[in-house]
Formats: C-alpha cells, sequence, structure tokens
C-alpha cells in the first residue's frame, strides 16, 4: 500500500469507493487505520471500484481525491468512546464557522473542501472508528483492539459492498 503522496497522477481516477485512512502505526492503537487500510489494499487490489489511501493524518492535499469519489469511508481510531467498540456514523461536511487548518483535518473539514473547491463531494460518506485503548509509543495494538479487529473487518468490507453495489450499480 502507498501511502499518499506515493502514487503518480497516471493512477488517479475516480473510485466508486474511496477508503482513506489515517494513523501511526508507531502509536499503539493510532495503528489501526493503517491495519484496515492494508487489509482493504489486499482485499479489494483487483477490483478498480475501490480505491485505498493511507497516512498518518487527513490533510488539505486529499480533497481532490474525496471530490473524484462516488463515496468515501475514513477510517481512523477514536479516542472519545470505549476501547475497542466499532462505530460507523455518516459524516456531513463542517459548518461554515469550522476553522479548518492547514496541515490535519477531519473527515467533515474534508468534505466541506471538497465542496467549496471542486463544488461537488461523495454522495455518500462514512465514518469507521474503532476505540483506542492506548497510544503509547510501541508497535501492535491493545488486548481491546486486538480483540475488535475482526468486527472492524467486517464492519468495513460491509461498508464497501454496500457502497459498490448501491442502487444497482455493481460491477
Amino acid at each position: 500500500m502507498k501511502s499518499f503522496g506515493e502514487y503518480d497522477d497516471s493512477m488517479t481516477f475516480a473510485a466508486r469507493c474511496l477508503i482513506l485512512a489515517c494513523g501511526n502505526t508507531l502509536r499503539e492503537d493510532d495503528g489501526v487505520g493503517p491495519f484496515l487500510a492494508q487489509w482493504a489494499e489486499e482485499h479489494w487490489r483487483d477490483d478498480p471500484r475501490v480505491r485505498v489511501l493511507c497516512d498518518q493524518q487527513w490533510t488539505p492535499e486529499m480533497v481532490e481525491e474525496v471530490a473524484q469519489a462516488e463515496s468515501v469511508i475514513f477510517v481512523d481510531c477514536a479516542t472519545d468512546c470505549e476501547a475497542g467498540l466499532v462505530r460507523t456514523m455518516p459524516v456531513e461536511p463542517a459548518g461554515e464557522d469550522s476553522k479548518i487548518g492547514t496541515h490535519h483535518l477531519d473527515a467533515g473539514q474534508l468534505l466541506a473542501l471538497s465542496r467549496q473547491l471542486y463544488g461537488t463531494m461523495p454522495r455518500t460518506s462514512l465514518l469507521l472508528t474503532i476505540g483506542a485503548g492506548a497510544l503509547d509509543l510501541r508497535e501492535g495494538f491493545s488486548e481491546a483492539v486486538e480483540a475488535a479487529l475482526p468486527q472492524a473487518l467486517r464492519a468495513l468490507e460491509s461498508c464497501v459492498i454496500q457502497l459498490t453495489v448501491k442502487n444497482g450499480q455493481s460491477g
């Protein structure tokens, strides 16, 4: 899997489903985003409807990819819930009063920038998070996140299947 800045322009295409993951594999449970992105890259490597991008954080440089996608699944760990809790929820663009940074954005801010800069955004946007139990400087996952990985993989697979066949547009 290539990190966001490592692909060339000839690989850019409008994905039916963009998986946009972030996280740091050296910060324990923060590495769950890259873990799920690696699994997705392998799982859908032969499916041109699915594009997977991963970096340590979501940045303004990703907005063009978001604007071109029919749907997007943002994948990250969460610090606002119980460790190991897998959640999938719709994402709406951030409000006009939201302060958009220049280095790190959240999913709603990426959608707002997509709309502002390109006049479009994905029809469906979801956020898949796994509650972080520990963010220490080490590789690997806490017990809670390790136990939640099968559920997180099923949730990601279910979302991608739903979004790639939405409205009978499979294949």
